[in-house]
């Protein structure tokens, strides 16, 4: 038996009756997938990764703590299932089968992952794998990922990173609590369509893909990101969808927990969870496209500076070492200070294969853990085109596609204008 993490302990704990702390994956493929070598692929490789042969436990005395523990008996049949679509099998019955999905738990008895070859998808399939957070983050699954689909094999070479002396790392820790006590004391996001009492279930939606090479167009004369495009985006589809509920979007804010990474060069391919919490302040309030995107590249390089996300790990750190009681508290606290859960996850730029059959798509969903955040968001890029999935509460949001429409529609409007601005000069 080992001990969890205390930070993968946390989201262990994170778990809410509606909403487990569960993220989901789904591939689309052209043609049809086959059980049996999909089956082989995952005994193969995924299995490889000891964390989908163990179970979690709670052991100890006088406090029990979560501890992994093999499971003798495992059958990765009790994993691995096979499902079809019903008539006219397309994407909205693929959506169905995700969200019908989305909120059910994982069986605690068993290794904490499940997934499905989904037959009848247009005229291929689909695989959808899920896995509880307290197995790794995002950056982590794509190591996983790298193992489970052929993935083009490309050298990096990633720079070592600078020693940090006694003195960084005391001016690094002061800064932290005090960027913390910063989040600690930040009004509590006010009411809004995403928050409230939850229900039993969640409902899921994807955006078509959007390219990455239209977001650097936009993003440069802007001297911005892609990923602040991308977010700047996802602002501006909050804002409609909020709109559209009879928020006054000029009186309101609307806070975020964006994940960042901090995992160090010399865990790069291993699980867990090594990232830290930004709270960022979505400009819902902008009445214009250029001014969302302006104000979220602000905000974003005043977050990049900051090292709240490195306070925010600690603190879940420090959670995943005492009661469970005690983490359910803080989840109410963080909670209460926004709104949303949004991350963006970069995933293969070259086509890939799993079981031998090329994948034309994939898709994260990210859960929304706690008692306040009723809406998560996840960016992911693949083959040069980044999709939004939104997993929502299905009482609060039972409609995230006009989220996932409002996305692409503002997206197209940056677009249109970094076209025009270059006619123009032209």
């Amino acid at each position: 038996m080992n001990p969890l993490d205390p930070v993968d302990a946390a989201w262990l704990h994170m778990d809410g009756p509606a909403n487990p702390a569960i993220v989901t994956m789904v591939a689309v493929t052209a043609k049809p997938l086959s059980h049996a070598k999909v089956r082989s692929v995952l005994e193969q490789r995924l299995l490889y990764f000891e964390r989908f042969r163990q179970r979690v436990v709670e052991a100890g005395w006088p406090l029990a703590s979560p501890v992994w523990e093999d499971v003798a008996d495992f059958e990765i049949d009790r994993h691995l299932h096979r499902a079809a679509l019903p008539a006219p099998h397309d994407e909205a019955a693929l959506v169905a089968f995700v969200s019908q999905l989305a909120g059910q738990p994982l069986d605690h008895a068993l290794p904490l992952w499940q997934a499905y070859v989904v037959d009848h998808v247009g005229r291929g399939s689909a695989f959808v794998f899920r896995y509880h957070h307290c197995i790794g983050d995002g950056l982590a699954m794509m190591s996983v990922a790298s193992r489970v689909f052929a993935v083009p094999r490309r050298r990096t070479v990633r720079p070592a990173p600078r020693p940090m002396g006694v003195l960084d790392l005391v001016l690094q820790s002061a800064a932290a609590v005090s960027s913390l006590a910063g989040v600690l004391l930040k009004t509590p996001d006010p009411p809004s369509p995403f928050k409230g009492p939850f229900a039993t279930g969640q409902q899921v939606a994807w955006s078509r893909g959007v390219s990455i090479a239209d977001a650097k167009a936009i993003a440069a004369p802007a001297g911005a990101k892609v990923n602040d495009v991308l977010v700047a985006a996802v602002a501006g589809a909050l804002r409609h969808y909020l709109r559209r509920c009879g928020t006054d979007v000029q009186q309101t804010t609307l806070r975020a927990m964006v994940p960042v990474n901090l995992r160090p060069p010399s865990r790069m391919g291993l699980l867990g969870n090594a990232f830290g919490l930004v709270a960022l302040d979505l400009p819902v309030s902008a009445t214009t496209a250029s001014r969302r995107l302006a104000l979220t590249k602000a905000r974003m390089d005043a977050l990049k500076r900051s090292p709240q996300a490195l306070a925010m790990q600690a603190l879940f750190d420090l959670f995943g070492r005492g009661p469970k009681a005690l983490e359910d508290v803080a989840s109410f606290v963080f909670g209460s200070k926004a709104s949303v859960v949004l991350t963006n996850v970069a995933g293969p730029r070259l086509p890939v294969r799993l079981a031998g059959v090329p994948v034309e798509r994939m898709m994260f969903c990210v859960p929304h853990p706690g008692e306040e955040l009723g809406l998560g968001l996840s960016l992911f890029s693949y083959q040069g085109q980044a999709t939004l999935t939104v997993m929502a509460d299905a009482r609060l949001v039972p409609d995230p596609q006009a989220i996932t429409q409002a996305f692409e529609r503002e997206f197209a409007t940056l677009l249109r204008r970094v076209r025009a601005r270059s006619r123009r000069r032209a």
